[in-house]
């Protein structure tokens, strides 16, 4: 089989690491890749949001299967488009997109099937949403409707700060246009979790637990990032709990879908916040997650291509799905200035000389030879072991052997 992967960070680099150990893949193609990817695929040089040319790419190379990485592309459409051109795609179509191309869209559903999440209001006026503000208590979340590229999300911890949050996002469109509508909700106290799922239109099976760490700093502290580490499995997730997210979350998602005729097919990402063992929906991606993929893939003992023909053919049900019984952690080296303004194109040293870890790139470049930096986060480095501090000791180990000017990164991740 020729396979194409859409998109170019640590998500897309550990999804064809794993799809490269299927003995049914014949070539690998990613658009546009970099230069870690680069070891397992043809990269080409193709942007995620031009859909016709990677179309035109797909139908030349005579593609079986393309997986979407980020979330831009799915919702412009893409899985829709290639369905007309009879090409088989793993992500949802633009209908099932709204999951995350707007949060309101989420919150309304989950409302409808009763699935347990924060109270929340959706504003399109400033004023309005100045006067509903006060129905909340301080500390206050605060959300960019749209697409943010994993930012648009505030926890004010002032009113004064909320207030400046809503002008930012509604006025300056500090956000661009995914904050012309915002959604403010009520702070959520508890332990997130993260759940991938493989969804098929008509089952949902659940991949292994994760926890994602989205504060830039130790102990949760500083601005929301794209995430900083993960590690799988989660530590809250027992038998119970497993039980308790299948009746009350899962189950409902999957029967809520069918209710609503959505056709939902490929990944689905259930963001979660746990206490007391009881959980509720933080928010949905239509996507694998990134830095969840990093963990959870490393966990994986079945042919995923086996799994994506099951998503096709609507029949995972019958797909036995395997994983390790190793813990993984994952932590998100970034750039100096992340989440905000951070330079580009600072050489990365000592990659050659890692022991025990595997390391994805998620925003790297290959500039004349040498691996330099070019993104906020830069590289996720990937271990196991037979417990989650074992695999945790072993990625920290091999941390001390890369560098490049401003790294930094969390030193807490799964302690």
């Amino acid at each position: 089989m020729n396979i194409l992967v859409i998109g170019s960070g640590g998500r897309e680099h550990s999804l064809i690491w794993k799809i490269a150990q299927s003995p049914k893949v014949n070539e690998i193609y990613c658009a546009p890749g970099n230069p870690g990817i680069s070891e397992f695929a043809k990269c080409v040089d193709v942007a995620v949001e031009n859909i016709d040319d990677i179309i035109k790419f797909a139908k030349e190379k005579s593609i079986d299967i393309t997986i979407v990485g980020p979330e831009v592309p799915l919702v412009m459409g893409i899985t829709d488009k290639f369905n007309d051109e009879g090409l088989q795609v793993i992500g949802p179509n633009v209908t099932c997109a709204e999951f995350e191309g707007s949060k309101a869209f989420t919150k309304k559903f989950l409302d409808k099937y009763n699935i347990s999440t924060a109270a929340y209001r959706e504003y399109t006026d400033l004023n309005e949403a100045l006067k509903g503000l006060e129905e909340f208590d301080i500390p206050v979340v605060i959300k960019a409707d749209g697409l943010a590229a994993g930012k648009g999300v505030v926890i004010a911890q002032t009113k004064v700060e909320a207030r400046q949050t809503l002008k930012d996002m509604m006025e300056s469109l500090a956000f661009g246009d995914a904050g012309k509508k915002v959604v403010i909700e009520e702070f959520l106290t508890g332990i997130e979790a993260s759940i991938l799922c493989f969804v098929d239109g008509k089952t949902i099976v659940p991949m292994e637990s994760a926890q994602d760490y989205k504060r830039i700093g130790d102990g949760d502290c500083g601005n929301n990032t794209g995430g900083m580490g993960t590690y799988s499995p989660n530590r809250l997730f027992n038998d119970e709990l497993n039980k308790i997210v299948k009746d009350q979350i899962l189950d409902p998602i999957m029967s809520g879908f069918i209710a609503e005729g959505l056709d939902y097919k490929g990944i689905l990402f259930i963001g979660l916040m746990i206490e007391n063992n009881t959980p509720k929906v933080l928010e949905f991606n239509v996507r694998f997650g990134d830095p969840e993929t990093q963990s959870v893939l490393r966990r994986l003992e079945t042919d995923i291509i086996d799994i994506f023909e099951s998503i096709i053919n609507s029949t995972l049900s019958e797909q036995e799905i395997k994983w390790s019984n190793k813990s993984a952690v994952c932590v998100v080296l970034a750039s100096g200035g992340y989440p905000e303004t951070y330079p580009k194109g600072m050489e990365i040293t000592g990659l050659g000389q890692i022991q025990s870890s595997i390391v994805f790139h998620a925003g790297t470049q290959n500039r004349d030879g040498k691996i330099v930096t070019d993104g906020g986060r830069v590289l996720g480095v990937t271990a196991i072991g037979d417990t989650i501090e074992e695999a945790r000791g072993k990625v920290y180990e091999d941390i001390k052997r890369i560098s490049f000017e401003g790294m930094q990164y969390r030193t807490d991740i799964a302690r």
